[in-house]
């Protein structure tokens, strides 16, 4: 025990007790901290630093409306500076220029539909973690709180020129909960990767998978028409929850605030224009009971995913601008994706909505341009002449609206995120790959250069370990 003479000590007891008299009689601190911002959930992600770089005589492809032959890309600091024939070179001596003869270049690729993370590879019962089939409301539960940064597949995606995606949870309830949409770079947490003011989405779907999972248990919903009971139900009860905040706010009814409800908190999000609605939908006619519900509610359905049957209504879906993320192909693997044909997406985009390619896989996340490719060729074969110019549309710009990101990124104009990719070729050549990709103007992944081919802490040291083992050093 350290002891003071009594002097000091009664100098050390007189400063205690003035500090702690001066806390006390300071209550306005404390009311500061307590205005100060709640930034719990808020991305924290930030953009890699990189030199100047300009890419010189490539076939540009902008994804607003242009192709520029023998064009160049000029970008800093995070952002394109120019796009044309005739950028002057700046004089900057960290200034990289690449010479792109013979290659393409293109936005950053968007997938609009992704379970990376929450679904990662290696793909085990105990990391799948995109489902909550505990109820067929489960609103209250986010993506981004299940994904695991660390899935080796997200550097599978860079590698396809994949930028940006949105993570859903997956399809089992008729409200599934909160989307999320992510930077595809290297990261320790979820929101290091999370896409800076991008809103959150609202995972929906209707037809067979709720029916399914709810009926073969002897619950509700276990028709199409207790589907549409249980978004209805759902929406009279966040329309009743917004109400109550709102009469709150203004003054009115007991002037007691309402109880937080996470799952209300959601849905009323949507009723209120900030949170956008993704719903999983197969059929014709069902998309057109979501519009009927949207405007009973007087919400914006922002993307019908799946929607193989989009082509038969897609008048309809340019009325009411709703996006269709869409395959170019796939079909067939249950009743309600039977009535499918591979000019889906064509025939949307013919018809003034507005077409998206999606994935919905952790394999097609790498070929985002091939499945675009084929949905080109499968509407060129009907005589419509789609060019690489408006098809580049549905991976770059179409996805970025649908998120409502597409102010920032998508498109290759002054001013946004330099999200870019660097082809060896035509992007839509099953031949092609990306050589490099630029995310937010920063080299993250380069073809030709180990040192830009990031690999998932999770796989750090095991391609050693593996080969050990198979020579029987491992231990």
């Amino acid at each position: 025990m350290i002891k003071f003479p009594a002097q000091p000590r009664l100098i050390l007891a007189a400063l205690i007790s003035a500090a702690f008299l001066s806390a006390c009689e300071q209550p306005q601190s404390d009311e500061k901290k307590k205005e100060e911002p709640n930034t719990a959930f808020e991305s924290t992600y930030q953009a890699h630093s990189h030199h100047p770089v300009l890419i010189e005589n490539a076939t540009v492809l902008t994804a607003a409306g242009d192709r520029i032959d023998n064009g160049s890309v000029l970008f800093k600091d995070g952002k394109i500076v120019a796009v044309g024939t005739d950028i002057e070179t700046p004089a900057d001596d960290n200034l990289e220029v690449i010479d792109a003869q013979d290659k393409w270049v293109t936005p950053g690729l968007i997938d609009v539909h992704s379970h990376l993370g929450v679904y990662p590879s290696p793909g085990v019962d105990s990391a799948a973690d995109g489902n909550e089939m505990t109820a067929p409301v489960t609103a209250e539960v986010w993506a981004e709180h299940s994904v695991w940064p660390h899935d080796p597949q997200f550097e599978l995606a860079l590698a396809g020129g994949v930028t940006s995606m949105q993570i859903l949870p997956g399809s089992a309830n008729l409200i599934g909960g909160r989307t999320v949409t992510l930077k595809n770079v290297p990261a320790r947490s979820v929101m290091e990767m999370k896409f800076p003011g991008a809103p959150h989405g609202l995972k929906m779907a209707c037809g067979e998978n709720p029916k399914r999972v709810y009926g073969n248990k002897g619950r509700s919903p276990m028709t199409r028409m207790a589907n549409i009971a249980g978004f209805r139900d759902a929406w009279i009860k966040a329309a009743d929850y917004k109400k109550q905040w709102e009469d709150y706010e203004n003054g009115e009814g007991n002037g007691k605030a309402p109880k937080r409800d996470l799952q209300m908190e959601t849905l009323a999000g949507v009723l209120k224009g900030e949170i956008l609605i993704h719903n999983h939908c197969y059929r014709a006619d069902e998309m057109a009971l979501m519009m009927e519900i949207a405007e009973e509610f007087d919400f914006q359905i922002s993307t019908f995913h799946h929607a193989v049957e989009s082509y038969k209504i897609a008048d309809k879906l340019a009325e009411n601008n709703v996006c269709s993320a869409l395959w170019s192909d796939w079909w067939g693997f249950k009743q309600e994706a039977f009535d499918m044909v591979p000019e889906n997406v064509a025939l949307v985009e013919k018809a003034g909505a507005c077409a998206i390619v999606h994935s919905d896989s952790p394999t097609g996340i790498q070929h985002l341009n091939k499945d675009a490719a084929k949905s080109m060729a499968s509407g060129n074969a009907m005589g419509m002449n789609i060019t690489p110019e408006k098809a580049i549309e549905w991976i770059t710009i179409n996805p970025a609206k649908s998120m409502g990101i597409g102010e920032q990124t998508g498109t290759l104009e002054a001013g946004k995120m330099a999200d870019i990719v660097l082809w060896d070729g035509n992007p839509f050549s099953v031949y092609t790959k990306a050589e490099k990709v630029f995310i937010d103007g920063a080299l993250m992944y380069d073809r030709h250069d180990e040192k830009y081919q990031p690999v998932s802490d999770f796989q750090l040291g095991q391609y050693d370990f593996e080969v050990k083992a198979q020579e029987g050093g491992a231990q």
